[in-house]
């Protein structure tokens, strides 16, 4: 039954206005694009003249104009949505200026492409790697401008891989990303609910869904895979078994969520790093990661970390892992509040370097701001 066209005349009146307004925008966002362009040509030209290379990306810059967003959003949207909206437009502009290209661990449809999606908007051009160190060796080698990889989950601790591979690397550090995790139960068009027999999923999601599976699926066998987006993928083409994933695999594989968030803890949360080899410059709310070699001996992680009360530097993660040289030495890898240019961060830094054997400077970053 056709609806019937409104004759409300308050109604009528708010469609014109929201049409003017709409007309208004992307006025405005076709001015932005120009002037991103402009920028793009002003970047090439100070290149060919030798006097500074061309930088597209800024994360910093990035990092303060969504800040702004937010502090001046006055609803009723809330911060973290306008700032998408930004996000996005943000994206599309600066792939006028020249369209990024972003490695992953992947396969597609993983929660590390989603982060990456996040950080960077829908307009790069996205690259899936099957392991950590291929998105190092690509960022390394110039094949992509950044890469994205996971280091730590609020549930199952760091990714250690992540932090190994630094200790032979020499990219930096751009920005992090934090990714609300949710796990969603899902099946293929064949699958017949009543006969499923096997879940599949990424040995982590298995973990954090352990209650919920425990009390709604005890006897269905679980088998770990390499990621989720291959667990959804095997789920495809199967009659008996179901997957453990998220949304954006379930549309990639075109999958049926059957049972949404089923992770054991709502504030599941993993946090990504983008690697690159620029080095940024402050944006006013940084974050800085290290790695530092110590000598064994008692009291060495005290004196390693009086340095950093003594000048009022809030450490936010420290990490030990196994020297690559053996004989039982450790490395330790730190995340603090603050930029390396900070001034009290650099007076910490003197006397670290001081009592440390080597410090490895991973950058300065944008705190994530969506």
């Amino acid at each position: 039954m056709a609806t019937k066209p409104t004759n409300n005349p308050e109604l009528l009146k708010l469609r014109d206005e929201i049409d003017a307004i709409d007309a208004e925008i992307q006025r405005l966002i076709s001015a932005r694009a120009n002037c991103a362009k402009r920028v793009a040509d002003v970047k090439l030209e100070a290149r060919k003249s030798g006097e500074e290379d061309a930088v597209f990306y800024r994360p910093e810059r990035e990092a303060q104009v969504l800040q702004r967003v937010m502090e001046r959003n006055d609803g009723p949207l809330d911060n973290e949505e306008m700032a998408k909206l930004f996000r996005e437009i943000m994206s599309a502009c600066l792939a006028l200026e020249k369209p990024l290209e972003v490695a992953y661990l992947g396969p597609e449809g993983t929660f590390t492409q989603q982060a990456a999606l996040k950080h960077f908007g829908q307009w790069v051009n996205t690259k899936p790697l099957l392991a950590i160190d291929e998105v190092f060796r690509d960022v390394e080698a110039g094949a992509v401008n950044y890469g994205v990889v996971p280091v730590e989950n609020s549930t199952e601790g760091v990714v250690n891989h992540t932090l190994d591979t630094f200790l032979n690397s020499n990219l930096k550090i751009c920005g992090e990303v934090e990714l609300r995790i949710h796990q969603h139960l899902m099946i293929g068009k064949n699958t017949q609910k009543k006969a499923i027999s096997r879940i599949y999923s990424h040995q982590q999601s298995l973990a954090q869904c352990r209650k919920w599976l425990d009390a709604h699926m005890p006897h269905v066998e679980r088998i770990a895979v390499n990621s989720n987006a291959e667990a959804a993928k095997r789920v495809h083409s199967e009659w008996n078994a179901a997957a453990i994933a998220g949304e954006m695999a379930a549309e990639l594989y075109d999958l049926e969520i059957i049972s949404q968030k089923i992770e054991d803890r709502p504030d599941n949360s993993t946090r990504f790093l983008i690697i690159g080899q620029q080095y940024v410059q402050r944006s006013g709310q940084d974050k800085t990661s290290l790695i530092v070699s110590m000598r064994n001996g008692p009291g060495v992680l005290f004196n390693l970390l009086a340095a950093f009360q003594k000048y009022n530097v809030d450490l936010t993660r420290l990490e030990t892992r196994p020297s690559p040289s053996g004989n039982w030495a450790y490395v330790f890898f730190i995340d603090f509040k603050g930029h390396l240019e900070d001034e009290n961060v650099q007076k910490a830094m003197v006397e670290v370097r001081e009592r440390a054997v080597e410090v490895k400077e991973l950058g300065s970053y944008p705190v994530a701001v969506l």
